[in-house]
């Protein structure tokens, strides 16, 4: 089985990578197991040195709509496509051709890619519990559940909701077998900040671990729905591996999701790290940031994705001890037994 991922080398593609490549066959579409022969990592940065390393890994770097302009990709001779290459909430709200041209054209142009293929591929889409949205004019349910509205508030939801609609009507014609999956905010998340709204989220942890400050921009009382890195890729693969029956209709799936508040994190950090931790937490209001953030729901009731075997994260101290777990390099405070 060959395999695209878009966005292949960032965080999250780079986790997904390996999580396929260790399991070395996997069940697509509820088949039978296949061996996974090769990876396509496409991105603008190099894969880590472990996935450059492995023999079935292929890199193709550049721009994802040039490379599909110049068939850099191996598109047509794919089975399964991960979309997960996006310009983030925070950089759509600044650059507003940015996120058309990296979450629209893209999108839309790696959808067409896969219709030339012929042999409809399974099609994974990475959307975002961002297409949800509350405004004066409509407000958002307590709970979202599967059968919620939509009502996006920023360009980057919109934008993601375009894209669902997209590989919803290529599934329709069938000329892929499309998976839309919303994910939650991912935290916490290793490396250093991007330009998403939510990356305070993870900032707020990963850096006082590093014994750097790091700022808040929101009331310690908002509510948040969270899911790790780890849960997150579970829910991606298993997108991919659920049979159509399974899976059921062509809207999106919203992964399960922990609820917690800004303080319950903070209060977190100190348990495992300290009050020298939480004390490196600098609670600044940005107004901009807040208001993006608090129009997200923070709670959500994921039946379809329970039916596939999906749970929500246990508690915000078992994701952060894991961050931990797998990030000692990057932990530089003692913590606490």
């Amino acid at each position: 089985m060959n395999i695209l991922i878009t966005g292949g080398c960032g965080f999250l593609g780079a986790r997904l990578a390996r999580t396929l490549l260790a399991g070395d066959d996997l069940a697509l579409a509820g088949s039978a197991a296949q061996p996974v022969s090769r990876v396509t990592l496409a991105d603008r940065v190099p894969p880590p040195a472990d996935l450059a390393s492995d023999a079935r890994v292929q890199f193709v770097q550049g721009d994802l709509l040039e490379q599909l302009g110049n068939g850099a990709l191996p598109v047509a001779e794919t089975q399964l496509v991960f979309h997960l290459a996006a310009a983030v909430s925070g950089e759509c709200e600044a650059d507003f051709d940015l996120g058309m041209r990296s979450n629209l054209d893209a999108t839309r142009g790696l959808l067409e890619a896969a219709r030339r293929a012929g042999h409809a591929p399974v099609f994974v889409f990475s959307s975002s519990v961002a297409v949800f949205g509350d405004s004066p004019e409509q407000r958002l349910p307590a709970v979202i559940e599967d059968t919620t509205l939509p009502t996006p508030q920023n360009s980057y939801g919109i934008q993601k909701f375009i894209g669902e609609q997209l590989v919803a009507d290529f599934t329709r014609k069938g000329f892929v077998q499309g998976r839309n999956v919303r994910l939650m905010t991912v935290s916490v998340r290793p490396g250093r900040p991007n330009g998403a709204a939510s990356s305070f989220l993870s900032g707020m942890l990963r850096e006082p671990l590093a014994g750097e400050r790091a700022r808040c921009p929101v009331s310690p009382d908002t509510p948040v729905a969270l899911a790790s890195p780890g849960n997150t890729v579970a829910g991606i693969v298993r997108a991919a591996t659920a049979s159509a029956a399974e899976w059921g209709a062509r809207t999106a799936i919203n992964l399960p999701a922990l609820t917690t508040t800004v303080r319950d994190m903070a209060q977190a950090l100190e348990r495992i790290a300290g009050k020298e931790a939480a004390g490196l937490i600098d609670w600044e209001p940005d107004a901009a940031i807040a208001k993006i953030v608090t129009s997200w729901p923070s709670r959500i009731h994921a039946v379809r994705a329970e039916a596939l075997g999906l749970k929500a994260d246990a508690s915000f101290d078992a994701i952060l001890r894991d961050y931990v777990r797998e990030n000692a390099q990057a932990v530089k405070l003692p913590l606490k037994d």
